[in-house]
């Protein structure tokens, strides 16, 4: 036993006693064995010959591996931001080097033309996107000031604002007043006044100026114009409170007769009595000769439009014939007899398809189918027939009788004619308010309109006028009365001025408020309102003359108190 026992190292036994004690020989030795346990061996505390592992280790070897793994994570997280930095950075650069230029102009004036590039094109402002960098040309212009012309720089990635003010251009400016002698005060686009008597003439810039007229007696005018080219003005200075505003006058033939404005408000055709030419025609703005009608040796007495404004029509007393004009090439179409005698109005059926023609020496109407061009048939009225209406459901056609002063009423489908009232006086134009059906009748004898009721067959007077009423118009909206009076005869003819001048009266359509006076010339007679209510345009019979009014607003008359209604009785006579 002694024997064996020395075989052996006397340690061993020590070596076995520690370790079935769990007792590590040495600190060294316990980190390795700890290492090498943590990374080769399944730590266990259970079954024979399995390794075990104290529990302070098991958490040293956890904390080890913890650190490990988050360094780890760390350095990636590192070379990430590293690389997004990298990538964020290449981005930007090129976005940056990839970006368009764009543009942004303003010019005054406001209304000037831009263009760029030769290609966009605005007034007064341009903006422009997705641009390329670089060179680029602008151009503006207006007229009345110096254009410009340049070459502009844009930059990547940047909004380049530009703005430009055109240079004026200086332009005259004359005025004449009537009467003359007015005091015209000119304000500049610059502020500064000018001032002098009519006829008035200087020079300034271009831009918008103000002309002010003033003279005792009359209303101040003022006129606000953007001065882009010479002006020169005629102006009409109205007496003082005059509600309706003189545009001008327009010298005309021999004894303008009757006057219609084309429905656009263009043209002005006034018919001729004394022609050839049997019928002229003007710009009504301008008083401008645009053109003339020829229908033969005589001249014309009336002339109205149909609803498109592409057709005239018109009527000749000696030929007792009418005439059917082209409006644009001025040009006669057809003509018709009426089979009869001196014809003097004519006037459009509701559905243009035929024409009725009064005959003042035949004392009856003609009927003209205008599909046809032939005469239907005549039917005998009162004595010496003038004004015609006939009515917008193509029932009724009234008449106006002059010497009779009967108002006749024909049934168009039986042609039976009834009178219907008796003034004793002399009957001359028919207007009509449909929406109210009421007939608007003036009476040259008895100096007044009277107006009848269509629905009651009622005829009552109306308003009393000045002298010789005719021409009668109503205003687009109806609201309003436009009559032409043509003052007291000569006593000798009627040829021959008389003692008192003509006038044009406008009335409330609805009550026969007066609302404004108008002295006029030497028999006024013609008389028209434009199909806008803009213009209402007169014949000084014989003065051989048109006057050119601007109408105002039905409300602006309301607040002239009556205009110069009142005061225009002390001046009617000559």
């Amino acid at each position: 036993m002694s024997d064996y026992g020395s075989l052996h190292d006397p340690s061993s036994r020590s070596r076995s006693s520690r370790a079935r004690r769990g007792t590590p020989r040495s600190r060294r030795e316990s980190k390795i064995m700890s290492t090498t346990s943590g990374i080769f061996s399944q730590p266990s505390s259970h079954g024979r010959g399995g390794h075990r592992t104290a529990p302070h280790a098991r958490h040293r070897e956890k904390a080890i591996f913890a650190g490990r793994r988050r360094r780890n994570a760390a350095s990636l997280r590192s070379i990430a931001i590293v690389l997004g930095v990298l990538a964020l950075i290449v981005g930007v650069t090129a976005f940056v080097l990839t970006r368009p230029a764009s543009v942004a102009i303003a010019v005054t004036p406001a209304d000037a033309s831009i263009t760029f590039d030769g290609s966009l094109s605005a007034i007064g402002t341009l903006s422009a996107e997705e641009l390329e960098p670089g060179p680029h040309t602008v151009e503006v212009s207006r007229k009345g000031f110096e254009p410009v012309s340049a070459e502009v720089e844009l930059k990547r990635w940047r909004k380049t604002k530009l703005t430009y003010d055109l240079t004026p251009q200086p332009f005259g400016v004359a005025v004449v007043t009537h009467p003359t002698g007015a005091t015209c005060t000119l304000t500049t686009a610059s502020g500064d006044e000018i001032s002098g008597a009519a006829p008035f003439s200087e020079e300034t810039a271009a831009g918008k100026c103000t002309l002010t007229v003033a003279m005792a007696g009359y209303n101040t005018l003022t006129r606000s114009v953007f001065l882009d080219e010479p002006l020169s003005l005629d102006l009409f200075l109205d007496p003082e409170g005059q509600i309706l505003h003189g545009l001008g006058t327009i010298t005309t033939m021999g004894a303008p007769k009757g006057v219609s404005v084309t429905p656009d408000g263009g043209e002005a055709w006034t018919s001729i009595l004394n022609g050839p030419p049997s019928i002229e025609i003007f710009n009504p703005r301008t008083g401008k000769k645009i053109g003339e009608v020829d229908i033969g040796e005589y001249g014309a007495v009336e002339v109205i439009f149909n609803k498109a404004g592409t057709l005239a029509y018109t009527s000749q007393m000696e030929t007792a014939e009418c005439f059917e004009i082209d409006v644009k090439t001025r040009k006669v179409l057809r003509e018709f007899k009426s089979g009869s005698a001196w014809t003097k109005w004519v006037q459009l059926s509701p559905d243009e398809k035929t024409l009725y023609a009064s005959n003042w020496s035949g004392d009856d109407v003609s009927i003209i189918d205008l599909t046809t061009g032939k005469l239907v048939k005549r039917i005998g009225v009162s004595n010496t027939p003038r004004g015609m209406y006939a009515t917008a459901d193509g029932t009724s056609l009234y008449v106006a009788g002059f010497d009779s002063g009967f108002l006749d009423k024909i049934d168009l489908a039986s042609g039976k004619m009834t009178t219907i009232f008796k003034s004793g006086g002399a009957l001359r134009h028919i207007v009509a308010d449909e929406n109210t059906g009421r007939l608007f009748i003036s009476d040259m004898s008895k100096d007044k309109i009277w107006v009848h009721d269509m629905k009651t067959g009622a005829t009552t007077k109306f308003v009393d006028t000045d002298e010789k009423p005719n021409t009668i118009d109503l205003s687009p909206d109806k609201k309003m009365l436009f009559v032409s009076c043509r003052g007291e005869n000569n006593a000798k003819s009627y040829y021959v001025p008389g003692p008192e001048w003509g006038s044009i009266l406008v009335f409330d359509a609805g009550n026969g408020k007066p609302l404004d006076a108008v002295i006029g010339g030497n028999q006024c007679t013609a008389l028209d309102v434009s199909d806008d209510g803009k213009i209402l345009i007169f014949s000084d019979f014989l003065d051989n003359r048109l006057r050119v009014y601007e109408v105002p607003s039905y409300e602006t008359f309301l607040k002239g108190n009556g205009g110069r209604y009142q005061a225009h009785f002390a001046e009617i006579k000559k």
